[in-house]
Formats: C-alpha cells, structure tokens, sequence
C-alpha cells in the first residue's frame, strides 16, 4: 500500500506551528501570573545592588519577596549603594543599602549624628549576637556594621542599611527592624568574602532593637548599681552625686560593638553627661565628623573648666586608635537650650572619663589609655 506524500509534507508544519503556540500559551502563562515581573524585579536588585545584597534577609526586612530596586548613581567610591523597594507599591518599605571601605567617606546620611551633645539622641544600641554593629533610632532605625580585615588592619568593610525614603520601614513590628539588621550584617559578610576581607562576623540575629525614641524613654538607675556600659563607673557613685548626676542610662555590654555609650543623669532623670567610646572604623568617622569637630576646644584655650574631655588607646582589632569622650549635655526643647547638670569640677570629668576608659580598655584587650585635649 502506497503512503500519501502529502501526509509527510504536512507532519513538519503542523509540529512547528503547534510548538509556537505552546510558546505563546506559556508565555501569557508566565505574564498573567506575575512570573515575569518577578523575575525582572529580582534581576534589578542584583544589578543595582551589584549582586552583594543579602536576599533572603532582605525579604525579611521590607516584609515582601516582591522587590525592585534602582542604584544611586553616584561617584562616592562605594562598592555599592542602592535604594530596595516593594514592588507591590501599596504598601510601605523601602530599604537603602550601601558598602564602602573604611578609607571611603560616608555619605551625608550616613554620616555620623551631629547632634551628640543635645540629651541622649548620640546614643547607639549594640547589634549584638558578636556582631561588630549598632543600632540608630530614626525612621524605623538604621544599622551599622564594621567588618575589620585581619589581613590588613587598616581596613575594614563597611555596611550600613536603614529604612529610607519613600516607603520606610513596612511597619513598626520588632520583625522588621530584627530583618534590617540581618540584611546589613549578612550583606557585609557576603561582600567581605567577594572582596578578600579575611574576618569574623556574628551569630544569627533575633532580636534587634534600636535607642528609644525621646528622653523620657529612658530609664535611668542609680550609678551604684549599673551593671552594663555604665559598670566602670560603679565606684565614682559617692561623687557622682555633689556633681549633680547620681543616676545612670546604660545599655547591654558588649565587646564587639563599634560605639558604646552611657550618660550620667540628673536625679530627675535628665540628661547631664555623656560618656561615648568608639573603635575602629567608627573611631575614625567620628574623629572627622562635625559632632567632634563641634566639641573642640580653640586653640590656646587653657581654661580647666570645660564640658568635654578626650582620651585614646590602641586596640588590637584595628590600626585606628580608640577614642573616648565624656561631654556635658544639653536639653534642647523648642523655647530654649539648657543644660540639665552644672559643669563638672576637672577631677571628676578627668577621673570619669579615665575610669571608663580603663573599663572599656581592659575589655578588649586595648593598651596606653592616655588622656588628650583632642579627638
């Protein structure tokens, strides 16, 4: 029995036109359910982020695996700076996320506060979890974490996130700031390893939680009885009261936070002096920032009363040297400007400061605690 010819001709077109129209079919398949958009949507976060951006915690951060994000086009010296948003763009989030080497500035908004002397708004909680990082209230808070290289001591990797602008942080649930510092300390992590910074980073984070937000969230214990940043200064308690600040606001010990802070209060509870240490990277940023520069003395000014004082130490973590600082604090309300506490005698800013200091020192493993009269 002889086969129809026309039956072969046909067989080859009739498989290719079928084959399109499966294409098609998968196609609009692939468009209606939000499959592409996805996909592109990802691919923006790695282009604009440069592939460095920790996605899993990301999602836990803005809430959403939905995400696209845009670079900031900017000739900083980053390794990367970008802004994440929700793509489902009615809700709330976005999250701006940027790396820099130490010897790379920080941008204005990531610069450090200049308002460290006005009450307790220069504080910064630990990120914790033997994370080099800290916490900023603000906005739904921003997180800072310093990587230091142990094969090169004068630098270190960088990573700083907050909830930005326009969306902010999603809500004001303790997840999503717990994500945002998973995102920053996992982000660093990540760019470590890619750019050849041989460090160590922390455990699993969560639970994270930033400064309060106003002075009266602050609770504030008698200086006797500190057990946390404040510790070192347990046995000034007997002076700490003529000098009219008895009681203490301190946060968690830790000694991998890059700025550790604790203030003196008055005996109702506002705020007198501020007592700040800061290592590594961040010692650096706060040497050239303008809250320091604010606090230097004239030149020639040899006066012995004076609101703040300054010490030093080398620290095995870094090249940077540590800096300490105690500074009298303002009360800053919308008719005026005081200061809650009187100026202290120099004995016992001198002895505060070499006090803390020492504790903070002995820590770390840090040498050559010496008093200055500059950053």
């Amino acid at each position: 029995m002889q086969k129809n010819p026309r039956l072969r001709r046909i067989h080859p077109g009739w498989y290719a036109g079928a084959f399109v129209a499966v294409l098609a079919i998968a196609a609009q398949v692939v468009y209606s359910t939000g499959l592409y958009g996805s996909w592109r949507d990802s691919r923006s976060v790695d282009r604009a982020c440069g592939g460095n951006v920790a996605r899993p915690e990301l999602a836990t951060a803005l809430e959403s695996s939905h995400l696209r994000a845009r670079s900031f086009e900017l000739d900083d010296g980053y390794l990367a700076h970008c802004l994440v948003l929700r793509a489902d763009s009615a809700r709330n989030g976005s999250l701006e996320m940027s790396l820099r080497w130490s010897s790379t500035g920080p941008a204005p908004l990531e610069a450090f506060p200049s308002d460290i002397t006005n009450g307790f708004k220069g504080a910064a909680s630990p990120l914790g979890k033997g994370w080099p990082g800290i916490v900023r209230s603000g906005d739904g808070g921003a997180v800072q974490v310093a990587l230091d290289c142990r094969n090169d001591r004068g630098k270190a990797l960088v990573a700083h996130g907050r909830f930005a602008p326009p969306g902010f942080a999603p809500s004001r649930s303790t997840a999503a700031l717990t994500g945002l510092g998973q995102v920053t300390a996992e982000t660093a992590r990540k760019a470590a390893e890619k750019y050849g910074c041989r460090t160590s980073g922390g455990g699993k984070l969560s639970d994270v939680s930033a400064p309060p937000v106003g002075a009266g969230s602050y609770r504030a214990k008698p200086l006797g009885q500190s057990q946390g940043s404040c510790a070192a200064l347990r046995d000034l308690a007997p002076t700490a009261t003529p000098s009219g600040t008895p009681l203490a606001v301190e946060f968690p010990a830790d000694t991998r936070a890059p700025q550790v802070n604790c203030y003196l209060a008055t005996a109702s509870q506002k705020p007198g002096y501020g007592l700040f240490a800061f290592y590594g990277a961040t010692a650096k940023e706060f040497r050239t920032s303008a809250a320091a520069r604010s606090l230097e003395r004239p030149e020639g000014d040899l006066a012995e009363d004076k609101d703040s004082v300054w010490a030093t130490a080398q620290c095995p973590q870094s090249a940077e040297p540590a800096s300490f600082l105690l500074t009298r604090l303002q009360e800053v309300t919308a008719s005026a400007v005081t200061y809650p506490a009187p100026r202290s005698s120099p004995d016992f800013a001198n002895t505060a400061l070499k006090a803390f200091a020492d504790g903070e020192a002995k820590q770390r493993g840090c040498t050559d605690v010496r008093m200055t009269t500059q950053p």
